[in-house]
């Protein structure tokens, strides 16, 4: 009987100091241990810096990035973010390989002409955490699904239940948690017992993306914060190394940012009557088909060389972005770096910089992609490439079967050894 009771106390004790480990405010699901092949499986730590412009590294001093380019893989001219190169489509896109009218979170915030006009907005945790809106099969779903555990340290989605699994570890997200502290929790993670341990991790940085918005591309701001990201990026790297564990460590950016060419909306509704039509943001969901080839032809005859717009059917396949009624119909294309709204409650924005246009017109747009670790081709520079091929690297270093996505596995071929 003794025994039995310094047993569960032992048990309890250890419970305890697992919970303790956690750094951050951990959620734990009770997915499937480790398999004992997933347990030989090497390890990827994926890292977005939000809105880190392609050319940033070189164009601020980024020494600790540069040298993961000179020692692993890069794209020197950048990576390719799917249109519109914003923060959620493109952040859903890296972890599916799919264009974001594919996977369905097609901007961050739109309507669902198929759910009644149902609103996805990025900062509600009501759709933001429903599963239903997200399409694909994101990397930690596919983990899960196929006996590797995952983790993560903010990404879009990741709060969500999705294709049936949530991360086997995940946080919540909070933008104002400590930069330092989510590598402590990383840290922990991968100190776990290989039965419980992570093999793909992720993890989320915004300050760069901040600084962009909200003082330009150019400014000592954006400069700061860029260093700043750079500096944790250096203490990462070194302390995955010291694990001894095969990590390959994946810094990407979701789009670049550029400087808009002032701080005023351009407001559709000011251009064509909007009064009883639904909208989220830019986006426009008349309700019948003569509503829509109203307002495609007012706008259209308004010949303004700000945007171009079309019929949803007619977009450029150049874009993916022709085939998903949330992206509304008809589709405004930005031609200059100005903010468009269809209904914009103030004149002026609040902030001088900017992304979500074409990437092909504004380069300022592309993001960034470096990789370094035991699967790592040192020394690879890369031509660009579009942002939907990580999803297949990243499950060629896991071992896993990738689930049906837009990406070409050999593209980043010569990434890998």
């Amino acid at each position: 009987m003794k025994l039995g009771l310094r047993v569960c106390f032992a048990i309890v004790l250890l419970a305890g100091f697992a919970a303790a480990a956690d750094v951050a405010p951990v959620r734990h699901e009770p997915n499937a241990l480790n398999s004992t092949r997933t347990e030989k499986a090497h390890y990827v730590v994926l890292v977005s810096l939000d809105g880190f412009r392609w050319d940033y590294a070189e164009k601020w001093g980024a020494p600790h990035l540069l040298k993961m380019a000179a020692e692993g893989a890069s794209a020197p001219e950048g990576m390719i973010p799917s249109f519109p190169s914003l923060t959620f489509p493109n952040h859903y896109t890296l972890v599916t390989g799919l264009y974001p009218e594919h996977h369905g979170i097609v901007d961050n915030e739109f309507l669902d002409p198929k759910r009644n006009d149902a609103r996805y907005y990025y900062k509600d945790p009501a759709s933001n955490g429903d599963g239903s809106w997200y399409g694909g099969v994101p990397l930690w779903s596919l983990a899960e699904r196929q006996g590797m555990r995952s983790a993560a340290m903010f990404w879009v989605g990741a709060d969500a239940k999705i294709a049936g699994k949530r991360p086997s570890y995940w946080v919540p997200f909070d933008d104002k948690f400590d930069d330092e502290k989510r590598i402590a929790q990383v840290m922990e993670w991968l100190s776990l017992p290989e039965t419980e341990r992570p093999h793909l991790i992720t993890v989320y940085y915004s300050n760069v993306d901040h600084a962009g918005h909200d003082f330009g591309p150019d400014s000592t701001e954006c400069r700061d914060a860029v260093h700043h990201m750079d500096a944790l990026m250096g203490q990462l790297e070194e302390k995955l190394k010291a694990t001894g564990l095969p990590v390959d460590m994946i810094v990407v950016s979701d789009h670049g940012m550029a400087r808009l060419r002032d701080r005023r909306w351009l407001s559709l509704n000011k251009l064509v009557d909007l009064k009883d039509v639904p909208t989220a943001g830019e986006r426009i969901y008349p309700k019948t088909e003569s509503e829509k080839k109203r307002i495609y032809q007012q706008l259209k005859a308004t010949h303004d060389p700000r945007f171009e717009v079309y019929r949803r059917k007619q977009v450029p396949g150049r874009l993916e972005f022709d085939g998903n009624p949330r992206e509304g119909d008809p589709v405004i294309v930005p031609t200059e770096l100005v903010a468009i709204t269809a209904k914009a409650k103030t004149a002026e924005i609040k902030g001088v910089g900017a992304h979500g246009f074409d990437p092909a017109k504004f380069p300022e747009m592309k993001a960034i992609f470096y990789a370094e670790g035991p699967d790592i081709e040192p020394g690879v520079k890369l031509a660009s490439f579009k942002n939907v091929n990580v999803y297949d690297f990243v499950c060629g270093i896991l071992g896993l079967k990738p689930a049906k996505n837009d990406g070409n596995k050999e593209v980043l071929r010569a990434a890998r050894r």
